[in-house]
């Protein structure tokens, strides 16, 4: 048994679908192989098994089993994820995971070594240096063990130094298990660069009973045996290199700046002309540029999110059509239309406002830094769209808007503006917060705050219905629950809009009864004027009551109406279904061109 003292050791082995079923069993073999000589147990080695492809899979953490036999049975039921090869992203599982108080890892104060074994067959399809530098950092010694097809130099830029004792390459499946045993000496032995201080700058390298300083690449030992100094092969002048000379080893290479590849001569740089490749993928036209390329449309077409794909040209997005509420394009045309309740006006722009109830509005947006400063410009654009619903006077509707991260700003009281126009210059000039997202601090301020007198509310007595729109993407970080039941008692009637990582739950503890009419909530930022008819119609609540002319469905005027608005409706539905059909169809190409290129380079 390996006596050497407690070690928390986590496997991550790589379960791609280039790992076949047989060298699945030899890796399990390896694994029950390298336990069966361990003193495991909860105060002696605690073991951790993940594995990864495409996404991680935590079989067992070190909290889980303390016994051999319990480890082996669940080594022996892992069924192999078979998908892509995600190493960097099983390292920052180890680090952020595997290796914390919560999955069994003891406290870093008890000293106890951290071991994490990668056993993989194949090149990482993401970045390892910088996540796997980061996990020796937090104080994980990596050993890095490839078989067969598994690429050097990602070994090593994944291993704890020294590379000679963290790194190992075995040529085949068949040979795991006679290397198991070789691994076994190197994982117990006893070292000596641990078991006394021994100086070194760089690298110590333990031997039997003794150890000797190493230098890293580039530097040469001092005649004290330990300190080092860098060797420069470059400083010469004479490397004759076109773009960056690079030392190497006592040696140097030539290497060229982004979007240029190293000519036959090993000095000489060469542009990259990425469009030549044949691979780019764009719908119309590609073009280079130094450091890549990217995709342009033929005039009359716009790209589209993927970069590469492009569709006719939306009218309303490349005009200024004047639309108040939303523009709809038809082929090679548009017409403007308004939300339900609302009448479009002659000018064939503009909507009937809001106008058969005056209110004290306030509304109170999510400024954190979750945010995103383009997405804050969105919420600003919403905001102003329900101000366009608004007949806003001084004798009419009050507009205020406060802004909170984690803390809280009144951007403008509700006697601060007294039009429409006034209120939306007021809104595009409101600057971002950023920082947290304290919603409770916020529904505070506004009770406290917002709906006084002194910040322009009309008084109780004056039945001006108090309304307060509350916005957030996430989940609030201090409690809401108090000042959300403190503002309905106080008679504001409040709504919520969530959008994203919003929490249902937390947005339906700040809205009124009934709270199907008094919440919202968008998958993103970008959907977000979708919401602004469903708040038109609950914050106008008297809109169309009075006297109401009856007029018979069957007339002449009445069907020409209700044909004009179904035909636009119908419309807009099917435009809107064939764009999304046509972005599936690209997206679902490219998945599979990229699923070949995979497999190819595999």
């Amino acid at each position: 048994r390996c006596r050497t003292g407690p070690l928390d050791i986590v496997f991550v082995i790589d379960s791609s679908r280039s790992v076949r079923p047989f060298e699945f069993e030899t890796m399990r073999r390896f694994m029950i192989d390298i336990i069966g000589n361990l003193d495991v147990g909860a105060n002696a080695t605690r073991v951790g098994v993940i594995q990864y492809s495409s996404q991680v899979q935590n079989i067992f953490s070190l909290k889980t089993f303390f016994t051999r036999a319990d480890m082996e049975r669940a080594i022996n039921s892992i069924v192999p994820l078979a998908q892509g090869t995600m190493t960097g992203l099983a390292i920052q599982y180890v680090m952020n995971v595997a290796f914390t108080a919560q999955e069994g890892a003891r406290p870093p104060h008890k000293k106890i070594p951290r071991v994490a074994i990668i056993v993989t067959d194949g090149r990482p399809q993401d970045r390892v240096t910088e996540v796997a530098t980061q996990a020796r950092n937090a104080g994980i010694e990596i050993y890095a063990v490839g078989i067969q097809r598994a690429d050097m130099n990602s070994l090593r830029a994944m291993a704890s130094p020294p590379l000679e004792e963290h790194v190992f390459l075995v040529e085949s499946f068949e040979l795991i298990q006679q290397f198991g045993k070789q691994f076994q000496d190197k994982l117990c032995r006893v070292d000596m660069c641990v078991e006394q201080e021994h100086g070194c700058q760089h690298s110590c390298v333990s031997t039997p009973g003794s150890f000797y300083c190493e230098c890293n690449p580039g530097y040469r030992l001092n005649v004290d045996g330990k300190t080092c100094s860098p060797i420069d092969a470059c400083a010469d002048g004479r490397h004759g290199c076109q773009h960056h000379c690079v030392s190497v080893q006592g040696s140097y290479s030539c290497r060229c700046r982004p979007g240029y590849y190293l000519g036959q001569n090993k000095r000489s740089c060469i542009v990259i002309d990425y469009c030549s490749f044949g691979n780019h993928s764009c719908q119309h036209e590609c073009v280079r540029i130094p450091n890549g390329h990217y995709c342009r449309c033929r005039s009359g077409y716009t790209l589209q999110p993927d970069g590469k794909s492009c569709l006719a040209t939306d009218l309303c997005n490349g005009v200024d059509h004047g639309c108040e509420f939303k523009c709809v394009s038809t082929e090679g045309s548009y017409h403007c239309m308004c939300p339900e309740g609302q009448q479009l006006q002659a000018d064939g722009k503009t909507c009937s406002k809001c106008g058969a109830g005056h209110v004290d509005l306030v509304m109170v947006i999510d400024g954190s830094k979750s945010v995103r400063p383009q997405n804050f410009e969105l919420v600003k654009q919403f905001v102003n769209r329900i101000v366009d619903l608004l007949d806003v006077s001084p004798q009419g509707t009050r507009v205020g808007l406060v802004q909170y991260s984690s803390r809280v700003r009144t951007e403008f009281p509700l006697n601060k503006y007294h039009s429409a126009d006034e209120i939306k210059k007021a809104v595009m000039d409101v600057e971002y917060m950023e920082k947290g997202t304290m919603t409770g601090l916020a529904l505070k301020h506004m009770v406290e705050h917002s709906f006084t007198e002194l910040e322009g509310a009309r008084p109780l007595s004056h039945n001006i219905p108090r309304i307060g729109l509350i916005f957030t993407d996430g989940r609030s970080q201090d409690d809401i629950s108090e000042w959300a039941r403190r503002a309905k008692e106080s008679g504001i009637v409040m709504f919520a809009v969530g959008v994203g990582k919003a929490v249902e739950e937390e947005l339906r503890a700040i809205a009124s009864e009934p709270v199907e009419q008094h919440f919202s909530y968008s998958a993103d930022f970008t959907t977000l004027t979708h919401l602004v008819e469903n708040f038109s119609l609950n914050i106008c609540p008297e809109e169309g009551k009075g006297e109401t002319e009856i007029r018979s469905p069957c007339e002449c005027e009445a069907l020409v109406q209700f044909q004009t608005n179904t035909v636009a409706i119908l419309q807009s539905l099917t435009e809107k279904n064939i764009l999304y059909a046509r972005s599936l169809a690209q997206m679902t190409a490219r998945l599979e061109d990229l699923e070949k290129q995979i497999a190819n380079k595999k």
